[in-house]
């Protein structure tokens, strides 16, 4: 029998319990806390089941944590073989194919068990019923499986808790009869799209989509197809290569005559988007999530017949990385008349002179063209983003969702310390010039100041000692620095600290140093309106809300220049790592991201 909220609601604890069993494996006391937790009216939504049963795992002891952990089973291990598996359990590793593994798969996941046991002693954890809760394969559960077992086991014991959460969400998920039907739409979107990928990174099975080759173009036509799938009343590709689709709403609408109807464009919209390019060896959700998202949003209204007050504008931004010309955010910053000319004239590591690609792309190539994409912010309501984390905050807290406050303004540098290279056998310690320990030194203070103030970061993220060798005092280092807070007062204060000290440490060390400013962005806080809409769409979904501020850029950025905006953070998966092939959400995590942009639509 299909299990609902109202039956749950109304249980006593020995009825919840009974009526979650199964849930989490062996383990009845998270149900029980749970029960003893659960809000005075009921819980409203199986989004906030599943928060309750998490919080209750993370603020057990160590102790009940890897009891937790160790009443799992190993994956083909002996009681598969043995046929004492819950029921829960066999059919996840059914799934997967575990049951029907070769004698060499058999035998390859038998010694990882051995070696996993030997050096964490608790059993691997793997939800196997994957991001898309179709099942992983046996190649991807043996990487992920050899991949984790080198993890530190402080980073291992959480990520396994993590993995046994997606577990009872998806156990979860069967009770209720329920299936993220929009997760899964644009999960598998992102699924279709990372199929387009430049050459040299396709043929090994990477992603890579930069500015304008062949992939880059493939994806804008597959976005602008589904646009039209989806229902969207006007589709183009502009200037820039951005990729723009209007949903037109009662303020666009005109009838022309009885019976009839045409569309002008003279009411206010909402301009959402993000980008669709990627770095190198990228991930399938950055930027992507957030053109996606709305789209799926824009096709379920349109199969209802309805409309809003307002239109909604989602532009899939062409260009957000800086991959392949010294120039980032092309597509964001036309919109906002932001478009550096000279940027025309650069030309890539092949040559390729930016005019002349856009010309080849079919793109008329003039600034005439490109200033014509400037958007009025008379006719916008203002600019929401959805984005995949890109950190670790919200995997942390076992949070779908997370508001943010406001995007880091940042300052980056490229510098060269030089001291004198001398002999490392014959040159005492106290009369050395080593440009490296001075870097080193830097680095030190780097870290040490930005932890002292919330919300700020620093690193120095390139190293290189030209010509260095095993016996010679480094006399030259090559270094990069990047700065960044969430308001333009910290950034800047960190900045000057962190230029002294650098000056300190070299004329204390008889040093010279070089320092080139490459970049300076500004902070974008959040528009305090659009912030709020955001909470309240996340709190409709019974969750709770965390704020948190957004430490990467990203295109809301660039619009923050001319119209209000706010950002929403889907968690990431895989420890939250992005920009990289382990980015990943699940599709549970992204049928609430569109859930969430749903009730800030109506609450337009």
């Amino acid at each position: 029998m299909t299990l609902t909220l109202d039956v749950l609601n109304a249980a006593d604890e020995p009825g919840f319990v009974s009526l979650l069993d199964g849930v989490y494996e062996h383990s009845p006391w998270i149900a029980q806390r749970a029960f003893a937790q659960r809000p005075a009216a009921g819980f409203p939504s199986l989004a906030a089941l599943k928060h309750a049963l998490a919080s209750v795992v993370r603020k057990a002891s160590l102790t009940e944590q890897l009891g937790l952990i160790r009443a799992h089973p190993e994956l083909a291990g002996k009681a598969m073989v043995s046929q004492s598996l819950t029921a829960e359990s066999t059919d996840e590793q059914r799934r997967a194919g575990l049951t029907h593994c070769s004698p060499e798969e058999f035998a390859q996941l038998q010694q990882l068990n051995a070696d996993y046991n030997a050096r964490f002693g608790w059993p691997f954890i793997l939800a196997v019923r994957g991001p898309r809760g179709n099942g992983l394969s046996r190649r991807q559960i043996i990487e992920t499986f050899t991949r984790r077992l080198s993890a530190h086991p402080d980073v291992e014991r959480p990520e396994c808790l993590r993995h046994i959460h997606r577990i009872a969400e998806i156990r979860l998920n069967d009770k209720f009869g329920i299936t993220p039907t929009l997760g899964n739409q644009v999960w598998d979107w992102a699924e279709s799209l990372a199929r387009f990928s430049d050459p040299g990174f396709a043929e090994q099975g990477q992603l890579t989509v930069t500015y304008l080759t062949d992939a880059h173009r493939a994806c804008a036509e597959q976005l602008t197809q589904w646009m039209r799938d989806c229902g969207f009343d006007e589709v183009s590709i502009d200037a820039v290569g951005n990729v723009v689709g209007v949903y037109h709403g009662f303020d666009d609408l005109e009838d022309a005559a009885p019976g009839g109807g045409s569309l002008r464009s003279h009411g206010r919209r909402l301009l959402t988007g993000s980008h669709y390019d990627t770095v190198r060896n990228g991930g399938k959700y950055d930027g992507r999530l957030g053109i996606l998202v709305p789209m799926v949003c824009v096709r379920e209204l349109h199969r209802q017949g309805r409309r809003l007050k307002h239109g909604i504008e989602v532009v899939g931004f062409s260009e957000e990385e800086g991959q392949r010309y010294k120039a980032t955010f092309l597509g964001s910053s036309a919109l906002v008349g932001r478009f550096d000319p000279t940027w025309l004239d650069q030309a890539d590591a092949d040559g390729v002179v930016m005019r002349d690609l856009m010309a080849a792309a079919g793109l008329p190539a003039t600034m005439a063209s490109i200033q014509a994409l400037q958007r009025d912010p008379a006719r916008y309501l203002g600019f929401v983003e959805v984005h995949i984390e890109q950190g670790p905050v919200l995997n942390e807290m076992d949070l779908p969702l997370g508001v943010v406050t406001s995007i880091n303004g940042s300052i980056r540098y490229l510098g060269e310390i030089r001291g004198l290279a001398s002999h490392a056998g014959t040159t005492p310690m106290g009369r050395r010039r080593d440009a490296a320990a001075a870097v080193a030194e830097l680095i030190l203070y780097v870290e040490e100041r930005a932890s002292a103030v919330p919300e700020v970061v620093g690193t120095v993220g390139q190293l290189q000692v030209p010509a260095g060798s095993i016996n010679v005092i480094p006399g030259r280092c090559r270094f990069s620095l990047d700065l960044r807070a969430t308001t333009d007062a910290a950034r800047d204060a960190l900045d000057a600290d962190v230029r002294q000290r650098l000056a300190e440490i070299c004329e204390r060390r008889g040093l010279s140093v070089t320092l080139e400013r490459t970049e300076a962005a500004a902070a974008a806080p959040s528009d305090p309106q659009w912030q709020q809409r955001w909470e309240s769409a996340v709190s409709a979904l019974g969750l709770p809300v965390h704020r948190l501020p957004s430490g990467a850029g990203h295109d809301a950025m660039k619009l923050h220049q001319a119209m209000p905006q706010a950002m929403l953070f889907q968690r990431g998966m895989n420890l939250g790592i992005s920009h990289n092939p382990l980015e990943s959400v699940t599709n549970d995590d992204t049928e609430l991201c569109v859930r969430a942009f749903q009730a800030l639509l109506e609450s337009l």
